[in-house]
This record gives structure tokens, sequence and C-alpha cells, in this order.
């Protein structure tokens, strides 16, 4: 993938992709959830910078643990392979999802380290009783004098919880945007060729 990719587009961005950490339940108001949780560990992250800055696995870890359990990989993998995830062989499509979500954990890990207590604005939103999908907006202050960042989530409700499958920064959809690059590697070098791409740029970041 070429670093002009979305890792570098939305790297300093996503740091308010924790704001979905949490018990996440079915019956909570996702937009209670966001407010109620982003807070709590946001100040989390500010209080331990200095231990995280000088140990980054620490931030992994609670990307890991606090992230992760609200977003579905599965369904963003998909999305982003396009046409060509129906062609995959089921653990080509595990194989995706697995390096797809490793990719996306050190983003927000990343965006997280730099994060410097830029406030969060919370957008009025409706939603409907039954609303099974919904978008919840958030205004990220720059701290540069410009325009806030306007960044959308967008969950689908599960039996589990709300869960997140995609992400839009500036109108521009993570999922979308990552669609084009994979195409590409698809082309080049099949399914395979995506994963091994995948893996290797994870391998380059973890070491």
């Amino acid at each position: 993938m070429r670093r002009r990719d979305t890792v570098g587009m939305f790297g300093g961005l996503l740091l308010a992709l924790v704001l979905f950490a949490g018990a996440a339940r079915a019956a909570e108001d996702p937009v209670a959830l966001v407010r109620k949780t982003s807070d709590r560990v946001l100040a989390d992250v500010t209080a331990h910078k200095k231990e995280l800055e000088k140990d980054p696995s620490g931030i992994y870890r609670l990307v890991q643990g606090t992230v992760l359990p609200y977003f579905d990989f599965h369904f963003m993998t998909r999305s982003a392979v396009g046409r060509y995830w129906r062609s995959a062989s089921e653990a080509q499509r595990e194989d995706l999802t697995r390096q797809f979500q490793e990719l996306l954990v050190r983003t927000y890990a990343t965006a997280l380290l730099n994060y410097s207590g830029q406030p969060i604005k919370y957008p009025p939103v409706r939603i409907l009783p039954g609303d099974t999908r919904v978008k919840i907006p958030t205004l990220i202050e720059t701290g540069s004098g410009g325009p806030p960042i306007p960044i959308d989530y967008r969950l689908y409700l599960t039996d589990a919880g709300w869960k997140v499958y995609d992400v839009t920064v500036n109108g521009a959809s993570l999922v979308t945007s990552y669609r084009s690059s994979f195409a590409s590697e698809v082309r080049r070098g099949g399914v395979d060729g995506l994963i091994q791409t995948l893996a290797a740029h994870n391998k380059k970041s973890s070491g």
C-alpha cells in the first residue's frame, strides 16, 4: 500500500475512537455511551502520558482491551475488501480480518499517544425509538485556531450491544478509503498478496 494511504490520512485523527470503550449495552443510548466513556478513557491516557511515552506497548494494551470489543472488524474488513471478499476462502477471510484489525489497532494507538487534551464536542443527534443504525457526530478541536475536525461514527445494534462499523473524518469514510488501496493490491498479487502486504506492514510497525 502506498504510504499516502489512509493510515497517514487518519492516523492523527482517530484518537476519538476510544469514545466507544466501556460496557456497551444494547439498552444504552449510544450518545450517552460516547459522552460517559470518553472522559474516563482520555483522562486515563492523559494521566499516564509520561509512562506511555516511555513504554508505547502500554497504549496497545489499552486499545486492545477497550476498543476491540466494540468494533465489528469482520464487517469493516469485508466492506473494505469489497467484491474480492466473495472469492476469498474462509481462511483468507480470517487472515484479512486479523491483519486489518491489527493495522487499525496500531493506527488508533498512535493517535492516542499523540492526544494532548483537545476538546471534544457533541453536536445534537436525534435517535428514534427502534433505530438499529445510528450516526454519532463528534467535533475534535485542533488547538491551532482552525475549524474543528468532524468525526462521525456509524453503529448498528447487535445482540451484544452497539458496534461501530465505519468512521468518517471530514466526510471521508475509513472503510471506503481503504477499499481503493486494497483493490490495487488484490489486482497485483491476489488476495494472498493483500494479506502479505498487510502482514509486512504490521510487522514493520511492531518493530
